[in-house]
This record gives C-alpha cells, sequence and structure tokens, in this order.
C-alpha cells in the first residue's frame, strides 16, 4: 500500500511565507496585513508585520509570495469518517436511523483493507484540499472476526502516514444493538485497541495517534463504556462518542436510562476535558451546565446536521458558557463533502437563522473553533491552531484575489463567507508543503481517485448496490 507515496523534504533552511494578511487566530485574533510567517523544521519561528526580514529570507531555503492571500492555522476537522468517501449520496433523503441502516451497513460490511486504504486516502486528500491539516476520524468499521486481525485500522493510519496528514484515530466500537459484523465484546475491543495503539501511536513523528470511541449511547453498555474509559485515562488519551445528535436518540436513552445523554455520561464519570461529544445537537440547559463544569469538548457538524434534518445545537449558548467548541464535517455519507471552509461559513449561517439573530455569531468566532476549538479536541493544546512562535508548523495558504471574493474589506469575512477548496494554494504540515501551488506533492492523486474508484465498485458489487456506482 502507498508504495508511489513519498512526503516532500522540509526545506533546507526554512520556508518564509511573505507579503500575506497573516492570521494568527492568537488571543487577540491579531492580523498582521501584510506580513510574514517563518517556519523551520516543524515549528513556526516567527511571525511578524510587514515585508519578512532581508536576513530572515536570505536564510531561507525557499520563500513564497503570498501577497493578495490570507495564511491561517491548518484547521481540524474533529469529527469525519473516512470510509464514507466511499457512501457519498447513497441517502440523501433519509434521517439519521435509517439512514445508518439502509446505507451504512449494507456497504460498510463488505470494506476489506485495500478498500478502506483507499477511501481513507482520498477522504485525507480532501481534508487537505478543504482546509484541514488535522483530522479525528471516528473509525468505527472492524470486521474482523475472532482472529484478532486489525488490518483496517491498520490501513487507514498507513493512509495517515504516506499522506503527512496530523490524524487522530479515534477506534470506534459498539456492543450492542448495531449491525452484528460491527459489534465487539468490550475485551475484544480493548485488546485490538491496544494492538493497534501499540503500532501506531505516536507514529510519524508523533503525528498519528490513537484514543477509543464508543460509537453512540444506544450501541454501548454502561459496562463497557466504563471499562474503556478507565482504559483511555489509563493510556493518557481521549474518548470521542456521539451524543444527543438526534431528538429520538434522546427519547431513546431516557426510556431505556431514565437520563439524557450527557447526564449518563455524567453518572458513568465520562465528562471531563478528555471527552469530545460529537454533534450535541438536543441539549438541555443542566447538560450544557455539565458540559462546561467539566470541561467537555463539543464537535459542531453543521451541515452533517442540515443533511439529515438532525436539528440546530446551541452553539451560541455554549461559547457563552465557555465551553470549547470544534468544527467538524463529519463522514462523507452524511454532508457529503469534507470541505472546512463549506462548514465555516455553514457554522455562522445556520446560528444566525436557528436564533433568527444576525448578530449570532461572527466569521471570528467559527475561525477561532476551527482552528482553537479543534486544537483542543485533538488534544493538542496550544501547539496547532495559532500562527505563534514555538507553534506547530501546520499552515494554509489561502488565495483571496478571485471574482468570488474581491474587493476583500475584511479578511476574515472573506475566509468564512467567500472562500472554497478552489482557492487554497498550499498547505503545510509538520513543515511539509503538502499542497504546492494547488498540486499535491506526495501522490498522483489522479491514481488514487481511479484506484479507489475501482474498490468502490468491488464493494458495492458484493454488496449488491454496483447499480448506483457511475464511473
Amino acid at each position: 500500500m502507498t508504495s508511489a507515496f513519498a512526503l516532500p523534504d522540509r526545506p533546507a533552511g526554512g520556508l518564509v511565507l511573505d507579503g500575506g494578511a497573516i492570521v494568527t487566530v492568537d488571543d487577540d485574533f491579531t492580523i498582521h496585513d501584510p506580513g510574514w510567517v517563518h517556519i523551520v523544521g516543524d515549528v513556526v519561528v516567527a511571525v511578524g508585520e510587514g515585508p519578512a526580514p532581508a536576513d530572515v529570507k536570505a536564510s531561507a531555503g525557499r520563500v513564497i509570495d503570498v501577497a493578495g492571500r490570507a495564511v491561517m492555522p491548518g484547521m481540524t476537522n474533529a469529527h469525519t469518517h473516512l470510509f464514507q468517501t466511499f457512501f457519498r449520496g447513497l441517502a440523501d433523503d433519509k434521517p439519521l436511523l435509517d439512514w445508518i441502516s439502509d446505507c451504512i451497513w449494507p456497504g460498510a460490511v463488505h470494506l476489506d483493507p485495500e478498500a478502506a486504504h483507499l477511501a481513507a486516502l482520498v477522504g485525507m486528500i480532501e481534508n487537505l484540499r478543504g482546509g484541514a491539516t488535522s483530522i479525528i476520524d471516528h473509525q468505527y468499521v472492524h470486521l474482523t472476526g475472532d482472529d484478532g486481525n486489525d488490518q483496517i485500522d491498520n490501513a487507514i493510519a498507513t493512509a495517515a502516514a504516506a499522506t503527512g496528514v496530523r490524524f487522530l484515530l479515534a477506534r470506534g466500537w459498539a456492543d450492542r444493538n448495531y449491525e452484528p459484523a460491527m459489534t465487539e465484546t468490550t475485551a475484544v475491543t480493548l485488546e485490538r485497541t491496544e494492538r493497534v495503539r501499540d503500532r501506531w501511536h505516536g507514529a510519524a513523528d508523533g503525528r498519528i495517534r490513537i484514543e477509543l470511541a464508543p460509537l453512540i449511547p444506544w450501541g454501548c453498555s454502561d459496562e463497557a463504556m466504563r471499562a474503556t474509559i478507565q482504559q483511555a485515562r489509563e493510556w493518557g488519551v481521549g474518548t470521542h462518542i456521539h451524543c444527543a445528535e438526534t431528538a429520538v436518540e434522546v427519547e431513546m436513552n431516557l426510556e431505556e436510562r431514565g437520563t439524557r445523554h450527557v447526564e449518563w455520561l455524567e453518572q458513568l464519570g465520562a465528562l471531563g476535558p478528555d471527552l469530545q461529544l460529537a454533534h450535541s445537537v438536543w441539549l438541555d440547559d443542566n447538560e450544557l451546565d455539565l458540559i462546561a463544569e467539566r470541561g467537555a469538548v463539543v464537535v459542531h457538524c453543521p451541515v452533517s446536521n442540515m443533511y439529515l434534518a438532525s436539528g440546530i445545537p446551541r452553539v451560541v449558548d455554549m461559547l457563552d458558557r465557555g465551553i470549547d467548541v470544534a468544527l467538524a464535517s463529519d463522514g462523507p455519507g452524511s454532508n457529503n463533502r469534507q470541505d472546512m471552509f463549506e462548514v465555516l461559513k455553514a457554522t455562522v449561517l445556520l446560528q444566525k437563522i436557528g436564533r433568527l439573530d444576525a448578530m449570532a455569531l461572527q466569521p471570528e468566532d467559527a475561525i477561532r473553533m476551527a482552528c482553537r476549538g479543534g486544537a483542543v479536541a485533538a488534544g493538542l493544546g496550544e501547539s496547532t491552531g495559532v500562527l505563534s512562535a514555538g507553534a506547530k508548523a501546520d499552515v494554509i495558504v489561502v488565495d483571496l484575489d478571485s471574482v468570488f471574493a474581491a474587493p476583500v474589506h475584511r479578511v476574515v469575512s472573506a475566509l468564512v463567507f467567500n472562500a472554497m477548496p478552489a482557492n487554497l494554494t498550499h498547505s503545510i504540515v509538520d513543515g511539509r508543503v503538502l499542497i504546492d501551488d494547488r498540486e499535491i506533492t506526495f501522490a498522483d492523486e489522479a491514481q488514487v481517485r481511479i484506484d479507489a474508484g475501482a474498490a468502490a465498485r468491488r464493494v458495492f458489487t458484493a454488496a449488491g448496490i454496483s447499480s448506483r456506482l457511475t464511473n
């Protein structure tokens, strides 16, 4: 797998991005316009206003003129399912629970390691083009029977190593009420996750990490939740779970357990800064207060919530309570793309219309959630999500000299309301230029699409739904 992939070397002597609008996303949301960023190795060593000093440019191995462009931290896509790049458009007209049973399960049970690897490659390239340099993949398709085989997880992690993305594999599980081929006992979940963790946690110069990810409250028993949360904390990693995505699921929990989702998690002792709550649409005041008190992180997926008609989460109320909110696309099966620029715009617009308040959110709020909030969700703290000396060199460059954006009166407004993947010219992760002047540097992108298309046809032919595919 990925034999034709090769990550580019970091520029010897460092890299300077000079002359653009530098959106630092620091505490004061400082913008240097024009400004410059100096990268050496895998870290940002300096950020400044005006043209880059002559001695800085002279010492650099490469200088990129970014005049007319915005330079900002790479965003974190804080909740997706990469295997679903093969599932786009299969169920555009179904609510969540029908979508899972009618769209996801029939194809997912035929996913093999090669197909999962190719689906992940497509998804990672898509994320890079869509402005994300970090990805949290809630990866719940394993299909390994009882033989202890972890090939699908390994295949996806191999794709992360090859593409250069910063990657958190949230190793998903369900122990009840789910597709039987995708259900595991607690012992199997912990054993397999430990093997994947032993191989991949901290790999690729620390770019790849592993955490545990109970799938959904109705698919996870209390006993299994307690055991996996305890293990995650012993490992010093987080827990990632779908939470209160739909009103129906909240009612299911009330009927079975007598609690709403966040109340249930509090009873289990799960709430804390190491817990990532994906979606969190149907939360009441008490639940919001509990999240704020315990310091848990909410991951907002606005496009998916609209796609599945799940609802509008109370993002403004979360921010008012000091809750860390990250942004995400969700899986391509319920979006149908992984485009963080689209997510920025949808985040602001959905809160405006949901509250009938044009001032509900500002562009700065969305960028802060996508960068700083995403770094918190991924457990990266202040090491990413900001352009400042000492931060990891995860940076994107966005061309605003376009008929879709000009004239640019406010850079942050243009980034949130006008920018799109076609405007992204450079993506830098860990100091490596993975997209250079709009071209992928580490692989033949066209060949990846061809190989992935063939694998998708094979998977869905086995599932008996190949007629839905086009060449």
